[in-house]
């Protein structure tokens, strides 16, 4: 790998096996801290290149919070931290301008980085919480009429715990479908486990971590991300996907067509990742679940019978007819 500066000062337009090797290393500098769960951290990385946003949920202490610092150290960005409480204003998000030498002067917020990590994100009011949705769908902040440009990449990683609800404002519609992809950390396994006690012994893994990319190269290979072909037959297989969630007897509200175009965008981020310069079927599905399970709704019969979303989700991806010819 090359150093920041090298890759900051080249050129050079970069290829498949730049952006291979790229995710290789963030892969191995992420899983040194969080073990056992290659499934989650390659999940993570495809949202990133995908220049998406990731909800991660679950019960207190699997990780969540790690899994957000270790990719924000592997990427070599800069890193905005908030923890989100029911007394937290937007302007504490975005930023505030304040009158100062007979003139008004903007103080950015922890927005203003490339990488904006959330805890505990349904802690905060539904009105600060609707600050970032500005923030994320069109990166940038309005404060007091005036709009400003957040850096490039911008992801949100955002976390909540899903049993914790006391004192809780559970997300809207509108912010969840703003998330790309939302993922369960999950418990490690035994082994993991114990690996973990290991290396917490002494020291903090976190503190091992060290930048193997930089914004500069992950503009490029994003770029390189949105460039992978993808057919109309499969372009077609996105919207019936879908289409079928807003039919189906489970489901009272399916998935909006942001979702069809998340899930494209990240389709195209999978694809590029194993070294292909096309979107397959095989991509749409894996990503099936972590994109559009969050952006659809249960029915009351769902609900009473405990069917999850994510079952609903695999239902229609072994229903809806995959293309027999990807390049139609």
């Amino acid at each position: 790998m090359l150093s920041s500066a090298d890759r900051s000062s080249s050129r050079a337009p970069v290829g498949l096996d730049d952006l291979v090797e790229a995710v290789g290393a963030m892969r191995t500098a992420v899983s040194s801290v969080l073990s056992g769960r290659p499934a989650l951290v390659d999940t993570a990385l495809t949202v990133l290149l995908a220049e998406g946003h990731l909800l991660v949920e679950d019960v207190p202490g699997v990780g969540k919070t790690t899994l957000a610092k270790a990719l924000a150290a592997a990427m070599g960005a800069s890193v905005g931290r908030v923890q989100f409480t029911p007394d937290l204003l937007p302007s504490d998000l975005t930023g505030v301008s304040i009158y100062r030498h007979e003139q008004f002067e903007f103080r950015p917020g922890p927005v203003f980085a490339h990488v904006v990590i959330g805890d505990e994100i349904n802690r905060a009011s539904p009105r600060t919480q609707s600050a970032l949705l500005e923030c994320m769908a069109e990166a940038q902040v309005t404060v007091d009429g005036r709009s400003y440009r957040l850096p490039r990449p911008f992801l949100v990683l955002a976390t909540q715990n899903s049993v914790e609800m006391e004192g809780t404002y559970p997300l809207p519609e509108a912010q969840r479908d703003r998330f790309m992809a939302r993922l369960d950390v999950g418990y490690p396994g035994p082994e993991d486990e114990v690996a973990m006690l290991d290396a917490r012994d002494t020291t903090d893994p976190l503190d091992a971590v060290h930048p193997v990319t930089d914004p500069h190269h992950l503009a490029q290979l994003i770029a390189l991300v949105r460039a992978t072909y993808a057919s109309a037959a499969i372009k077609r297989y996105v919207v019936d996907l879908v289409t079928a969630t807003r039919w189906h007897d489970g489901l009272r509200l399916g998935a909006s067509p942001r979702g069809s175009i998340q899930l494209l965008a990240a389709s195209r981020a999978r694809a590029a990742i194993s070294g292909r310069d096309h979107v397959l079927p095989d991509d749409v599905q894996a990503m099936a679940v972590p994109v559009l399970a969050h952006r659809v709704l249960p029915s009351a019969a769902s609900r009473l019978a405990g069917r999850k979303t994510e079952d609903i989700v695999v239902e229609l991806v072994r229903r809806v007819p995959v293309p027999a010819a990807v390049w139609a």
